[in-house]
């Protein structure tokens, strides 16, 4: 549902969060940051390894979200790890709510891109994969490699 579109420019990629969970529903939310962030995040450094979003008292906040601080910001850089609020509309909130009440369930940033100038984050509601579930996404990609490979070297004689 919230794929970054052609016209967008991805900034910052989640890559493990595919592989680590499985992928209910996604949203494209808008975040709140501050001037020196942006341009952090237009070069490229921002980390969302380990980020995390969590509802409390009703609005949407995103947590462990490294960006790394504006090598030109001196006096106005900020703080790489604070909690940034999330922006989405009170019907998907109170939708979203209780999705992320039920067990195992949680939210996960995919990406973030630029959108006609302002920075947007694509929203995962996951679920955790077991150690077999893993593998056996790992052996499907491998598969599908193969599966390539030879309808390439099929082609080309």
């Amino acid at each position: 549902m919230a794929e970054a579109k052609s016209g967008d420019r991805i900034a910052v990629q989640n890559r493990r969060a595919r592989h680590e969970y499985h992928v209910l529903e996604t949203w494209e939310t808008g975040i709140v940051l501050q001037g020196t962030e942006v341009k952090s995040l237009r070069d490229g450094k921002g980390n969302l390894q380990d980020a995390f979003a969590r509802l409390d008292g009703g609005e949407l906040w995103l947590y462990n979200l490294h960006i790394s601080p504006y090598e030109m910001g001196n006096r106005f850089n900020h703080d790489p790890l604070r909690p940034r609020k999330l922006l989405m509309h009170r019907g998907q909130l109170r939708k979203l709510v209780g999705q992320v009440e039920q067990k195992g369930l949680t939210l996960v940033p995919l990406d973030i891109h630029f959108t006609g100038g302002l920075a947007k984050v694509n929203l995962a509601l996951v679920r955790g994969k077991q150690l077999h579930d893993k593998r056996e996404t790992l052996r499907e990609r491998a598969d599908q490699r193969d599966v390539e490979r030879a309808y390439k070297n099929r082609d080309d004689s």
